[in-house]
Formats: structure tokens, C-alpha cells, sequence
């Protein structure tokens, strides 16, 4: 298997407070901002305390990761902290829970990609021969066929330039929305619902799904110049993104209340300017970020081929098309993007961010030997996780099941 599975933000030594707080906010903010004012809907605006509250957690979790690497100077990667903690084959399962979700997200920004441009192009449809495919459909391949250059790029540190527009991306979109807003004769008028218990686990998972991240957390630890910085950079990342998930899910449920649809810009007027730059800056997210997505998957199964064949340049172009294809196969039946971003929440984001952490620091760290405040700590993030991922997994699967 692959040693190595992180976003590569980080890779050059040296960094400055700065340009880490930037890797921290650009691993966190992508295309889940969208959903965000779909979850308040389904949750109601006092789900905005468990927003703040898995904001805190995962500000803590991170700061784990960080503990868990200064037990071990050898350790450089989450995989190396889970092999730490417990053995080879904690490694191994670590490896594909990331991978999974990975793949998982990189379907979803293929979804994304396509009902956007459904949003832009509703008549658009393709023909072959007698076979006439329309609708969000036949976006799903035009998608794949843009994302497919970059597909040829196999040098994670090129990829790693690409994906630095995510952050830019996520403030035009947020600022766009904004302007629909208060200029577009839209207002922010709806009222909502304090609290829907029935939406509360879906709302739970997309909230997760917005922190999904820490899986690099140990790359950017690394990579600092002064690695005593490190608390000062997690924090001024993760308000960033607090702030900004504040801002996008109340904006959006006050424009619209729970008529918003799944993705906030498939609710924009066409008609506005601002909600076309949001709309066409969406675009963007999944070209930018696919590549960089299926890349460690992609090295993970080269990892487990023999010597002779992982290091083909043909090889590697081959496991990457399969998973282009595979994912646009399954992004074609699949036209659920917040039903699937909020499985990837629930169970493998908050295994990754939730519970794994604090298993891993309970393990590497003396302080369970006796009960204190860590250790209650983590033991109460460890069943609000487990008991977050069990509720918004049955929730999310039982309205796919019920949507199909």
C-alpha cells in the first residue's frame, strides 16, 4: 500500500505562518459550502449551536493530531499516526477509509459539476446515433471530458498549484450569494424553522462534512518553519472557516428558507450577474480539485502492485482513467449530492476527524491511565461522534432508499 496519503499543499519545508494558514483554510473549504444552507434547512437555526459546537471538536481533534506527532519524530503522515498507535493493520484500514472518502468526494464534485451546468444549459443534450441523452445526464460526461486533462498530470506538486484556487473560489461564492442577496431582489426575508429534530442528523452530517480535512493536518505540521505556530495556525484556519460556513448557511436559508434546493446556486436567478459569477466560479471547484482527489487513490493501488509494474507511466495513466470513468459511471446513476456528501460526513469523515484522533492520542499519551479531563474529553468526542455518524448514516441511506 501507499505510504503516503495527503493533499499536497505543504510538500516544500519552511513554511510560513501565513502560507500554512492558507493550506489549513484551503484543505477545509470546498464545495460542501454549498449544502450548507440546505442542512440549516433540514436542521433549523438552532443546528447552528452543533455547526459552532463540531467547529470546537475539530479545532481539538486537530491539535490531537499535532500531540500524537510529537510522541513520535518519525511520524510525518496520519497514516504513520495510526500505525503508531496500533500496528500495520491499523494502517491499512486508515488507508482505505481516506481512500474511500476520497473517491466519495470526487463523485460529488462530478455531481456538482454537472447540475451546475444543467442550471446554465437546460435544453443542452447529446445525441449518439439513436441514443438522445439530456438533462443532467449528459452533463456528467461533458464533466468527465473536462476533467480529463488533468487527469494526465500524474506530479502531485503541480496538482497541489491547481488546487490552491479552492480558497478564492469559496469567497467569490460566498461574497456572490451575498450580493443576490441584498442587491438581486432577493432579500433575506424567509423565516425557517427554529428546529426540525427529523433533519437534525442529515444536518449534522453535511455540517461535518464541511471540516473534512485532518487527514493533511500532519503534512502542514511538517512543513512549518516554526512549528510552535502551529496551535495559532489551526485557529486562525478553522475561524475562517467557521465564519464562512456561518455566513453561507444563514445567508442562504434567510434568501430562501426551506424551499433552498440541495446546492444554494441552483436557487440563484440566471438573470443576476453576481449569481452567474457564483455559478460559473462552482464550475471551477471540481476541475480545480477532482485530480488532486482520485491522485492518492490512485497511488494507494499503485502501491500495491509489484515492483515491475507500480512505476509505468502507462500504468499509472491506466489506473487513473478507471477511476475516471468508474466515478463518472456512478456520478451517472447517483444524482443525490447532498444525500452522498452527507454519508461521507457521518461515516467516514467523522471516523477520520472525530474518532481516530482522539483514539490515536489516548493510545500514544499517558493521560489514561487515570480519568481526567483529556481523557473525558475524548472519550465524550469519541461517542458524540459515533453517535453522530450512526443516527446521519441510517438517516442519510433511509432517504436515499425512500428517494429511489
Amino acid at each position: 500500500m501507499s505510504d503516503e496519503l495527503r493533499t499536497p499543499l505543504t510538500q516544500s519545508r519552511g513554511s510560513s505562518f501565513l502560507k500554512a494558514c492558507f493550506n489549513g483554510t484551503n484543505a477545509f473549504l470546498g464545495a460542501g459550502l454549498v449544502t450548507l444552507p440546505y442542512a440549516l434547512s433540514r436542521g433549523g437555526w438552532l443546528s447552528l449551536v452543533l455547526l459552532f459546537l463540531i467547529s470546537i471538536i475539530t479545532f481539538y481533534t486537530a491539535i490531537l493530531l499535532k500531540k500524537c506527532m510529537d510522541s513520535d519524530p518519525s511520524i510525518t503522515s496520519y497514516l504513520d499516526i495510526a500505525e503508531r498507535a496500533f500496528g500495520k493493520t491499523a494502517r491499512i484500514i486508515v488507508l482505505i477509509i481516506l481512500s474511500t472518502e476520497l473517491y466519495l468526494v470526487a463523485v460529488g464534485l462530478i455531481i456538482l459539476e454537472s447540475d451546475s451546468l444543467y442550471k446554465l444549459f437546460p435544453k443542452f443534450g447529446i445525441k449518439l446515433g439513436s441514443l438522445l441523452i439530456c438533462g443532467r445526464q449528459s452533463f456528467v460526461l461533458v464533466t468527465a471530458l473536462i476533467i480529463l486533462p488533468t487527469m494526465l498530470i500524474t506530479e502531485m506538486s503541480i496538482l497541489s498549484y491547481v488546487s490552491a484556487t479552492g480558497v478564492f473560489c469559496c469567497l467569490i461564492i460566498v461574497g456572490s450569494i451575498v450580493c443576490v442577496g441584498a442587491f438581486g431582489g432577493v432579500g433575506y426575508h424567509a423565516s425557517g424553522d427554529l428546529l426540525n429534530a427529523g433533519g437534525l442528523p442529515t444536518a449534522v452530517s453535511l455540517y461535518i462534512f464541511c471540516f473534512a480535512g485532518h487527514a493533511i493536518i500532519p503534512s502542514i505540521y511538517i512543513s512549518m518553519r516554526d512549528k510552535n505556530q502551529f496551535s495559532k495556525v489551526v485557529f486562525f484556519s478553522f475561524l475562517v472557516i467557521t465564519i464562512t460556513c456561518m455566513v453561507t448557511a444563514v445567508t442562504g436559508y434567510l434568501m430562501y428558507g426551506d424551499g433552498v434546493e440541495s446546492q444554494i446556486t441552483l436557487n440563484l436567478p440566471t438573470t443576476e450577474v453576481s449569481a452567474r459569477v457564483a455559478i460559473y466560479t462552482i464550475l471551477l471547484i471540481p476541475i480545480a480539485r477532482y485530480a488532486l482527489m482520485v491522485t492518492p487513490v490512485a497511488n494507494a493501488i499503485e502501491g500495491g502492485l509489484s515492483e515491475d509494474y507500480k512505476n509505468w507511466r502507462s500504468v499509472k495513466l491506466i489506473i487513473r482513467m478507471a477511476l475516471l470513468v468508474s466515478s463518472t459511471a456512478v456520478a451517472y446513476v447517483f444524482s443525490y449530492y447532498e444525500t452522498l456528501m452527507a454519508i461521507v460526513g457521518s461515516l467516514f469523515t467523522v471516523s477520520v476527524s472525530f474518532i481516530l484522533p482522539c483514539m490515536c492520542y489516548l493510545k500514544l499519551s499517558a493521560c489514561n491511565r487515570s480519568w481526567n479531563y483529556k481523557l473525558l474529553g475524548s472519550v465524550g468526542i469519541i461517542a458524540f461522534g459515533t453517535l453522530v455518524g450512526v443516527l446521519g448514516t441510517y438517516s442519510s441511506i433511509a432517504e436515499l432508499v425512500q428517494e429511489y
